[in-house]
């Protein structure tokens, strides 16, 4: 999705596009295409020695989504983040939303065999060449931070490439997927049968209207192809229970939760990724409809145990329309790496 804009927002900053043309998603198992306009906002008055946030999408969001708005009166986030920087309650940076979107709904910011390298692409390829280009971010200046599957995609890479982000942000991010998937499961299952199958299903989903079911059965591929892909298979991953039957292959959810921050936290390799944050800053609604709150509740009682500093915050509402948690977690991060 390769696209130009420009748009100038509150105090100066400019919300734009940064083109760049990915060697490592060139030929990606999907077919996606490896040159995207990835979206930027910077300060008015851009100068160098800014740090750097990469900011990451939840899932099925995509870079049009980010540069659109949905509602006359609503800011988007990139308007909420000028208007914070413009009246001073948010220090000035330079923000990028990586486009990892696949033709499945979304990477979940990982490396796989099933959809290409987007860990790689995002932390070797992208980050180097937005530096480069705007002379910002650099060690101990730069930043992640993600909303839903965006969260896990901060805590992924933060804990897979340790020292790379001097801080990560997770709101309302996916762990303990022995519950939160699971609850998605009965969903899937419908709509594929509903379809004739996954396959069936996902040849008919462009002329598709999306609602509540085909969403959890796009959803349940999606994931299949980020955390359990097998180039043998017919669909090019396996899936994690019988479309015909729903019993649960568990040899291949066990795929799966080798990715769930739950898991990977009990990793001393994976943990000292979190240990050289200088913030690390974690949430999720208690009305969360994923159950993602009782996951955080988990991974909270995971890192007292292990001794690793994180802010951990419960607040009302659910997994919708909390796009005002950047507001919160943001300010935060920058203080603490000094800016």
């Amino acid at each position: 999705m390769l696209f130009e804009y420009r748009r100038e927002l509150a105090g100066g900053a400019v919300l734009s596009t940064f083109d760049f043309g990915s060697q490592l998603l060139r030929g990606n198992p999907l077919g996606d295409p490896h040159h995207r306009s990835h979206p930027l906002l910077v300060p008015a008055g851009l100068k160098p020695g800014l740090p750097v946030v990469f900011m990451l999408v939840g899932y099925t969001g995509f870079n049009h989504k980010i540069i659109n708005k949905g509602s006359m009166w609503e800011p988007t986030v990139p308007e909420r983040l000028a208007q914070a920087m413009a009246d001073g309650s948010l220090p000035p940076a330079v923000f990028v939303w990586p486009s990892c979107e696949t033709r499945l709904g979304g990477s979940q910011y990982v490396d796989s065999p099933g959809t290409g390298l987007y860990l790689s692409m995002v932390v070797d390829e992208l980050l180097p060449a937005v530096e480069k280009a705007l002379d910002c971010g650099g060690v101990g200046r730069r930043l992640v931070a993600g909303k839903s599957s965006g969260g896990f995609g901060a805590l992924n890479m933060v804990m897979r490439r340790p020292g790379v982000f001097a801080g990560a942000a997770s709101h309302a991010g996916d762990m303990g997927f022995d519950m939160s998937h699971f609850r998605g499961f009965s969903d899937a299952l419908n709509c594929w049968k509903k379809y004739g199958g996954p396959a069936q299903f996902l040849q008919k989903l462009p002329e598709l209207e999306l609602g509540f079911l085909e969403h959890a059965g796009i959803e349940g591929l999606a994931m299949a192809s980020c955390y359990s892909p097998n180039p043998q298979a017919d669909l090019g991953f396996d899936l994690p229970m019988d479309p015909e039957s729903g019993e649960i292959h568990q040899q291949v959810f066990a795929k799966w939760l080798e990715f769930d921050p739950l898991r990977m936290v009990e990793d001393e390799g994976f943990r000292q990724g979190l240990r050289q944050l200088k913030y690390l800053h974690l949430d999720a609604g208690e009305s969360d409809e994923f159950a993602l709150q009782w996951g955080l509740r988990r991974m909270q009682k995971k890192l007292e145990e292990h001794n690793i500093p994180a802010q951990v915050e419960f607040f009302a509402g659910g997994h919708f329309r909390m796009d005002d948690r950047y507001l919160v977690s943001l300010p935060r991060m920058l203080e603490a790496i000094g800016f």
